[in-house]
């Protein structure tokens, strides 16, 4: 392992500060969840195998492409603009440019967006880094390697990224085909690491000195922190069980004794003395799962509380709708089958969901207008319960996961937005940045209860649920 604080000189970008207007090419379908219509269209195509959609807290889609490229989405109009490409990204059958991970302070204090990705190392071997990307003045620069030299090969590289409340950064890794790695506690591959947002170690990660978090993984390709506060991932299985897990600390998933549920005798056996968590969904067959996200929005009352996985062979999203307690998950539903292989996936704050194709990554036939980025959407919801007095509006309410708050018009300097719980005490802080009329603010690890936000002079009260 190697575990680098300084610039590499053998990283190189190129920003590129201009707009690229994609083609726009929509294409209509409609599909009941029950009683209400979801409606599909092409927000903007002609992409590259987008393996990355991060919804920003300013309000447009984050999108990596695997040959290099990171966007900004507009999601009004479908606009790219382009922030860099990583010329020193090497793509090989599934390797590439993968996950990415936007600093919570993206805005204000931190304007750091965080990427993994292949490349050749000095010695010319494929491997696998953690980058720290700084943003300024519509352009990513500055690149600082936070864990590179991590073994890889042309498949089973993972690899998303996601940022846990308490500023830890979680990094995905496959086994790059080497098996015995997964349960090698010593190794990188095979595992979910969690690092601080600088890439130093956390004090309190399950083995002192260890990135480890998790391990026994085969090739996790989703990670979403659930507003029930759960960490999910999906992983791909060889043949028989693709899965999707509750991520906990110090916990082996099971591979390459266990593939999928411990429902054979040898993989019983090995669950029972080895500390394993057994997943809360499988397909079987394989079908290539790939991104995650969690679903909690009135504007599609069938999926709230429900994971979406979105589909590379299976081509399809599969809805898992989960327990109260986030532990156990029914059964599925199957949607969005026409559009070829689904790799990417996010959620906006009004209840959109953004699904990225994939038929460009040389397992698929493209279409036309491939890759793309599909919008489903309830057209027909309006939030009923969007409260505004004066300059301030906010909705949800009641809300779960995040609240948006806007004001009537954009701020000239940094603005502060404050929560407060029943006794006055602030619990949250987001920011509006200068230009910024919206903003969005996590909720997550609250307790159900009345709140209230204040910004400007500007007080509304709101629910937990």
């Amino acid at each position: 392992m190697k575990h680098l604080h300084s610039l590499l000189a053998g990283t190189f970008f190129l920003a590129a500060p201009f707009l690229v207007r994609a083609q726009t090419a929509p294409v209509l379908t409609t599909f009941p969840v029950g009683g209400t219509t979801v409606t599909v269209s092409a927000l903007t195509t002609g992409l590259q195998v987008p393996w990355e959609l991060v919804w920003g807290p300013d309000n447009v889609i984050w999108m990596t492409e695997r040959g290099g490229r990171i966007s900004r989405v507009d999601p009004a109009t479908g606009q790219v603009t382009p922030l860099v490409t990583l010329t020193d990204v090497v793509t090989s059958s599934e390797g590439g440019l993968l996950g990415m991970a936007l600093h919570p302070d993206l805005l204000t204090t931190s304007p750091y967006v965080y990427v993994v990705y292949n490349y050749n190392n000095a010695a010319g071997q494929y491997r696998e880094k953690l980058v720290r990307l700084t943003y300024a003045n519509g352009a990513l620069g500055s690149p600082l390697v936070l864990l590179g030299d991590i073994d890889a090969v042309s498949t089973h590289s993972g690899s998303r990224l996601t940022i846990l409340p308490d500023r830890t950064l979680l990094m995905t890794t496959g086994d790059a085909q080497n098996r015995p790695a997964a349960q090698d506690r010593a190794s990188l591959n095979g595992k979910i690491l969690r690092l601080n947002l600088d890439g130093t170690i956390p004090a309190d990660n399950p083995v002192a000195g260890s990135p480890v978090y998790s391990f026994g993984h085969r090739n996790p390709q989703g990670l979403v922190r659930a507003g029930n506060g759960r960490l999910y991932s999906s992983e791909h299985g060889e043949n028989a069980e693709d899965e999707v897990n509750i991520i906990e600390p110090n916990r082996n998933y099971g591979w390459p004794t266990v593939e999928g549920l411990c429902n054979l005798a040898a993989e019983q056996a090995f669950c029972t003395s080895n500390n394993v968590r057994e997943p809360i969904f499988t397909w079987a067959p394989t079908v290539g799962v790939a991104g995650l996200t969690y679903y909690d929005h009135p504007a599609i009352p069938g999926w709230r509380n429900s994971l979406l996985a979105a589909v590379l062979r299976g081509n399809r999203i599969t809805q898992i709708p989960l327990d109260a307690a986030g532990t156990t998950a029914s059964t599925s539903t199957t949607v969005l089958t026409t559009f070829g292989r689904l790799r990417s996936i996010c959620v906006s704050p009004q209840g959109k969901v953004y699904v990225g194709t994939s038929n460009r990554d040389g397992r698929a036939t493209p279409g036309t207008n491939d890759d793309q980025i599909l919008v489903l959407e309830n057209r027909l919801f309006t939030s009923t319960a969007k409260a505004r007095t004066g300059q301030l509006s906010l909705w949800p309410n009641p809300a779960r996961t995040s609240l948006t708050l806007q004001l009537a018009t954009a701020v000239s300097q940094s603005t502060p937005a404050e929560v407060h719980d029943a006794l006055g005490r602030v619990v949250r802080t987001a920011h509006f940045s200068v230009g910024q009329r919206t903003v969005q603010v996590p909720l997550e690890g609250l307790k159900p209860g009345l709140y209230s936000i204040s910004s400007q002079n500007n007080v509304q009260r709101f629910v937990v649920e």
